[in-house]
């Protein structure tokens, strides 16, 4: 056993907590199938969004951790039910009276809304292909259509059936009274009408493999479970899916946790076993409320990716999956901080530290080279005061604070300064409130201005931070704490602010002179 492959087994990172269970699944002997498959689910009537990035980027991190335990090969599916019938015409899409003339239609017979593609399921099952790619996530897409339609699902399919006595009475104590005179697991696919039927099964035929529903037309029709004829309520299509593929791991949102244990009870009927996984906690809004698709409230990962680098999203999917937290755009800059913090310190770790920071996670053990001294509220800062609209006012600071250092050979702190402009201008800025300084605050105001003359030009952070800190003992500030806000309020209109040593360094002992002269005058 390699050295690093006993550090996993003993690493206390909840992905490493994650594959130990399936360490132990297959401990007697591999699976069958030759690999241990990973899942991620996707409903294709609308685009993919900030829960679909979590579900795949946390997955991908249990799938990691599990590759250094273990020598068996792995896949991770990204499965889309595109064979569910259209129930709704979403608000975002344009030739809406088109599509509503399909409702009911599986996605992948409904046509495209935006012409590009040959189905409007084809259309979204693209945009989540480049959604994920995007992010570099390694997967196999795979679609619930060509399952069913190919036969891949026929056997499956065949022991739902002959099973459907014991699959219904674990569904119908989990329905309403008058649900369950209508309900079945299968859902046949109208002949006539092409719909996906919510219908009772009126007969069936085990040894045939058939079922009998009344069509729309009124007429009796009797249809072959198998090849794409009928597809599967999605609970009872969940759980057959897990053991038709062999699913070993799939993870989900705590309010899908009954849902998961009716599946896992269905996958146990038709002779398989449930995947490891767990659930995770759903994010909340500014104001506590759970974040809902339909509410629009809370981020989505188009307004993140605006304003902080993937990588800061990736470390709070991280984060505490199991706690509920508020996914709104203040939590921002302390994502991205925390992210430039684990990255830096990362590759002076010993290996079993290594394991457990969050950076190993994102990055697969091998992160990008950042820089720890420029951080996020520091560039947002350095906007403010420069009064920055692009970034290459940002690098007139950075070149002269960090010769040799460029957008070329630093790519994240490129982006980092573009990111920080636009927070700046769009959230910060609109809130900046100045004061004026109290008579006491003058003159310590002028004290820094003299000794910020007597210093070299180049001084550095830790320097300049000394002399702000003797000058606020200087003139009485028992609380340094009140001197720092003063600062804040004064020279950046904020309550809360950098470290002032590094913020000058960057932003320049001159132009910082210049700035105490203004709010003097």
């Amino acid at each position: 056993m390699t050295g690093e492959r006993e550090l996993a087994l003993q690493a206390k990172a909840w992905p490493f907590e994650e594959a130990r269970k399936l360490v132990a699944r297959f401990a007697k002997a591999p699976p069958a199938k030759g690999y241990v498959l990973f899942e991620t689910g996707y409903g294709p009537s609308g685009l993919p969004h900030i829960g679909t990035f979590g579900e795949v980027a946390r997955t991908t991190m249990v799938r990691q951790a599990f590759q250094r335990m273990s020598d068996l090969p792995t896949k991770l599916f990204a499965f889309s039910d595109d064979m569910d019938g259209l129930r709704k015409v979403p608000d975002n899409i344009p030739n809406k009276e088109m599509v509503a003339q399909h409702l009911g239609k599986p996605l992948t017979q409904v046509p495209d809304p935006f012409g590009t593609h040959d189905s409007f399921g084809a259309h979204n099952n693209a945009r989540l292909r480049a959604f994920l790619d995007q992010f570099g996530f390694d997967y196999d897409f795979q679609s619930s259509t060509e399952w069913y339609k190919s036969g891949r699902f026929d056997d499956a399919l065949l022991k739902v059936l002959a099973n459907y006595d014991e699959i219904m009475a674990v569904m119908l104590p989990t329905l309403g009274e008058e649900r369950q005179q209508t309900y079945s697991p299968f859902l046949p696919v109208s002949p006539s009408t092409g719909r996906v039927l919510q219908v009772p099964v009126l007969e069936r035929d085990v040894d045939a493999g058939t079922i009998v529903f009344e069509d729309e037309d009124g007429k009796k029709v009797e249809v072959p479970v198998t090849g794409g004829h009928v597809k599967l309520q999605w609970k009872p299509d969940w759980g057959m899916r897990w053991y038709a593929l062999g699913v070993d791991y799939e993870m989900a949102g705590k309010d899908l946790i009954p849902s998961v244990e009716l599946a896992g009870k269905i996958a146990k009927i038709l002779g398989g076993t449930p995947p490891e996984g767990f659930n995770y906690e759903l994010f909340l809004d500014d104001r506590g409320q759970k974040i809902s698709k339909s509410k629009g409230n809370g981020l989505t990962i188009e307004e993140w990716l605006t304003y902080a680098p993937p990588e800061s999203l990736s470390l709070y999917m991280f984060q505490k999956p199991k706690t509920a937290k508020r996914l709104y755009f203040d939590v921002i800059p302390r994502a991205v901080d925390e992210y430039v913090a684990f990255a830096a310190k990362l590759p002076q770790e010993d290996p079993a530290k290594q394991l457990e920071n969050p950076a190993w996670h994102i990055h697969d053990g091998k992160p990008p080279a950042v820089r720890s001294d420029l951080s996020f509220g520091l560039l947002l800062n350095l906007a403010g005061v420069a009064n920055a609209e692009t970034k290459d006012v940002m690098w007139g600071f950075i070149s002269r604070y960090a010769p040799g250092v460029s957008a070329e050979s630093n790519p994240l702190l490129d982006r980092m300064a573009g990111y920080a402009v636009r927070y700046y201008q769009d959230f910060v800025k609109p809130t900046k409130q100045y004061r004026a300084p109290t008579d006491a605050e003058r003159v310590a105001l002028d004290d820094l201005l003299n000794r910020l003359t007597i210093l070299a030009a180049d001084a550095k952070a830790e320097t300049i931070q000394n002399e702000v800190f003797e000058v606020g003992k200087a003139h009485g500030f028992t609380e340094l704490r009140a001197w720092f806000q003063a600062l804040y309020e004064v020279l950046l209109g904020q309550t809360t602010g950098p470290r002032m040593g590094s913020f000058i360094e960057l932003y320049g002992i001159e132009e910082t002179k210049a700035l105490i002269r203004g709010k003097l005058g």
